[in-house]
């Protein structure tokens, strides 16, 4: 944690993405009630004001319910598509890279052939015949998608792993296969893991929101910002809030992980396990008498 929060990018990516979860938990119900106005013609698209600080939409809801809202169906979709597709590839990359030989060669033919089929279109094609799609099979679709990268990267560095002195010790002493996966392959290759993990909610969270856009992904009454800037560019012309919201909390939600990612390379990297020896240590180190 102390590598984790050295810099202030890291910091400042961790304050929002802290303050997007509990938005999304508890900003909802806080605005549930400015939601829907009475005064459905008068409220219509209404700029920023103290009463709606990022102003309403064409049908009179207060946008930055609606950004709450949407945070909550945006975030969820991503987290537990990820942790779905972070399953599969895991998984899959142990067993291919632990047995190797066959197994290995015919589990990689055929990630292969998974590979050549581009992920966006398979889930354009799938999504228009399945309309409309609830959030659960959308969240299935992109999760069962997005495992084969991190496959491979599994197997890599299970195929390294499986070849030290422990594992071998293991072995000798009648450990099952499945037990030498589970207790001392897996944590040794968990580090790349969470870093993909974490690049990918981003990653996701930008193709759930274009999914949307095309209208083929979340939809009323669980709107994701996506859908809410999708509905929201017929009327961009004189109604610059309604797509501007949307979109700032898209990219800064992406930027927050990718951010977040890109530390917990450098932290979880072996390269970077040691830090450099600055004046800051060798003060703190005569003032503890080493």
């Amino acid at each position: 944690m102390r590598g984790l929060l050295r810099h202030w990018p890291t910091r400042l990516a961790l304050s929002l993405i802290a303050l997007l979860v509990i938005a999304a938990i508890v900003g909802a119900f806080l605005y549930r009630s400015s939601a829907i106005q009475t005064d459905i013609v008068r409220m219509a698209n209404t700029p920023p004001s103290r009463a709606h600080p990022l102003g309403t939409d064409q049908y009179s809801r207060d946008l930055l319910t609606r950004i709450l809202s949407g945070a909550t169906v945006s975030l969820s979709v991503a987290l537990l598509s990820v942790v779905l597709s972070m399953t599969l590839g895991t998984a899959y990359g142990l067993v291919a890279g632990y047995f190797g030989g066959r197994v290995d060669g015919l589990m990689m033919r055929l990630l292969d052939g998974f590979l050549s089929i581009p992920r966006v279109l398979l889930l354009i094609a799938v999504l228009a015949l399945w309309r409309p799609v609830p959030i659960s099979g959308l969240i299935f679709l992109i999760g069962v998608t997005g495992w084969f990268g991190v496959s491979r990267l599994v197997r890599a560095e299970t195929i390294a792993v499986r070849r030290l002195d422990y594992v071998a010790a293991a072995r000798a002493l009648g450990t099952s296969d499945v037990r030498i996966l589970w207790r001392h392959i897996l944590p040794n290759v968990a580090a790349p893991v969470i870093v993909s993990a974490t690049l990918a909610i981003g990653n996701v969270i930008s193709l759930e929101a274009g999914l949307s856009y095309l209208g083929i992904g979340a939809h009323e009454p669980q709107a994701s910002w996506g859908s809410i800037f999708f509905e929201g560019v017929a009327f961009f012309a004189g109604n610059w809030w309604v797509v501007f919201f949307p979109g700032v909390a898209i990219v800064v939600t992406v930027l927050a992980f990718n951010v977040l990612g890109d530390a917990l390379r450098d932290v979880l990297d072996p390269r970077h396990l040691h830090e450099p020896v600055t004046n800051e240590h060798l003060s703190s180190r005569a003032q503890r008498g080493i």
